[in-house]
């Protein structure tokens, strides 16, 4: 059985590893290149496929302007003629989603950039095409197949990209500034004796005592209070202390490997986020994702654990693991208990008192005990704020490539046809299609959180904040971090190039949080699927 376990996870993540290698291409010697890199190359390669599809079969001549210059709040404009009947919609029903996407009704088809009517081959709408040339002609079935919400394009990409740097150099100055201070007065060691006894066993190649296991505290906590912005920080601080003891500094470590593998899983006990989603889109009882998202996260945890543990040759059935995997799953439940008795209102209040308080209590033991340890306590901060600065710019190429691939795989429409595909083959296998919908959340989320993000508000709009789909979405939401962000932002700050198994253990993970999520809403809201 054990083999057989090994067997499959190997298989799994070799396929993993090696699914965007585009077909076609095979002649090229990809063993010179390392995961990371094929999968960005396929990223590129297979949406400028796709959008070149597009222009050919559909006739869309705007998709390269969209892949290229496009920007968020783009609108269209689009001229309609006949009714809706064949397309299955009112067209009340229409008119408001055309509006979600921002493509607007003009009165005179000159003006406009489509035609939407409900027949493509009538004389009125060949003589239109014939005084507007550049006119998109589709029917009522089709704008609502291919039309979708307009997205940055790789130019808008590329200054958000450094516009989430800029961003991020104030925290890291801020939170690398305080790891230093504690550091110095010996905070982050004493932390590391702490919790030594487990984390020596699940990291058997950092020294006892090493302030690496401290910093993974750090993050690791950060992210159980949903702390983003104290997590990165961490986080990448963390991996700056692991490549210390990296003996190949271009290739992830065992110990790298591990640490990002858990941080992309890390449970969040309070999804406030979400919950703020579904109260604004009216869902009568905002919080009752709550629990599913807990389980999903931590399963997904767990299963990340494993594999990466089974890789790397790791009992996990050691007393110390099982001891501190066992108290820590007793104090996220008796926190789930007292949590599920308050209202969307009061968990997040308690929320933002819990997390940000913590925040501030950290800052003053830090600074108490650097007083005590008699540190020079602002050289310290400066020390670590310039060594933050210093690491958010370091991350700029790497976030500008990653995002600018996501940008081309979302604006060719490539996510839409593996949706569809996914749609018609359980259509086609007569399966209960209800969390198909749901989907996209999860299809967008190992790339994208704000496109995550984005496909779940769409989800709830389209099929409401209570419906199977749109809980389905937002457990989904919260099951996982962004995947091919994580690892572009994290090794990058390192410089490793070579990321060994990481991705596919991630996705493997990822895909164990999915069906986890799906078996998760159909246990607790499968009567209103």
């Amino acid at each position: 059985m054990k083999s057989l376990f090994g067997g499959i996870v190997n298989a799994l993540l070799k396929v993993l590893n090696f699914i965007p290698i585009v077909i076609g291409i095979q002649t090229i010697n990809y063993k010179q290149y390392m995961a990371l890199s094929r999968i960005w190359a396929a990223f590129i390669i297979v949406s400028i496929v796709v959008a070149s599809i597009k222009w050919i079969s559909w006739g869309d001549s705007d998709i390269f302007n969209r892949m290229v210059t496009g920007k968020a709040d783009d609108t269209y404009s689009y001229y309609r003629m006949g009714d809706t009947t064949n397309a299955g919609i009112s067209l009340d029903s229409f008119s408001r989603r055309m509006k979600e996407i921002n493509f607007l009704p003009k009165d005179k088809a000159i003006n406009s950039r489509y035609l939407i009517t409900n027949d493509l081959h009538s004389d009125s709408a060949g003589i239109l095409k014939s005084q507007n040339p550049s006119l998109i002609v589709l029917t009522y079935r089709q704008a609502m197949n291919r039309l979708r919400k307009p997205i940055d394009g790789i130019i808008e990409t590329c200054w958000a990209s450094v516009n989430i740097a800029l961003k991020l150099i104030g925290i890291m100055a801020l939170f690398m500034g305080f790891m230093s201070i504690a550091e110095r007065a010996g905070g982050i060691r004493l932390l590391s004796r702490i919790i030594g006894p487990f984390f020596s066993k699940l990291f058997p190649d950092i020294p006892k005592g090493h302030p690496a296991m401290g910093h993974m505290m750090m993050n690791f906590s950060a992210n159980l209070l949903g702390l983003d912005n104290a997590a990165t920080p961490f986080g990448l601080k963390t991996m700056e202390s692991l490549q210390e003891l990296n003996p190949n500094k271009a290739v992830a470590s065992n110990s790298q490997i591990m640490f990002l593998c858990l941080h992309a899983c890390g449970p969040t006990l309070i999804p406030v986020s979400i919950i703020a989603v579904r109260a604004s889109a009216g869902a009568e009882n905002p919080t009752d994702i709550f629990i599913p998202c807990m389980i999903v996260t931590f399963v997904a945890t767990l299963a990340a654990m494993c594999i990466v543990s089974f890789k790397q040759r790791i009992n996990i059935f050691q007393p110390a693991i099982l001891l501190w995997i066992l108290s820590i799953s007793a104090v996220i439940a008796l926190l789930v208990v007292y949590l599920v008795s308050m209202d969307a209102n009061g968990l997040q209040s308690f929320s933002g008192l819990l997390s940000n308080g913590l925040i501030l209590l950290i800052f003053l033991f830090i600074i108490l005990g650097a007083v005590y340890k008699k540190t020079d306590i602002f050289d310290a901060f400066i020390a670590g704020a310039k060594n933050g600065f210093d690491t958010a710019v370091k991350i700029i190429p790497y976030l500008v490539g990653m995002l600018v691939a996501i940008s081309l795989l979302r604006t060719s429409g490539t996510f839409d046809v593996i949706i569809d595909g996914m749609k018609n083959f359980f259509a086609m296998l007569g399966a209960n299609t209800s969390f198909v919908e749901g989907l996209p959340t999860a299809l967008v989320r190992p790339l994208s959180a704000s496109g995550a993000r984005g496909m779940m508000v769409s989800t709830m709009t389209t099929h409401g904040a209570d419906s199977f789909a749109g809980r389905l979405a937002s457990i989904m939401q919260g099951s996982s971090d962004s995947t091919f962000y994580v690892v572009a932002v994290y090794f990058g700050s390192v410089g490793i190039r070579n990321t060994r198994y990481s991705i596919g253990a991630m996705l493997l993970a990822d895909l164990v949080g999915i069906i986890t999520a799906i078996s998760l809403a159909y246990l607790f809201f499968g009567a209103s699927a």
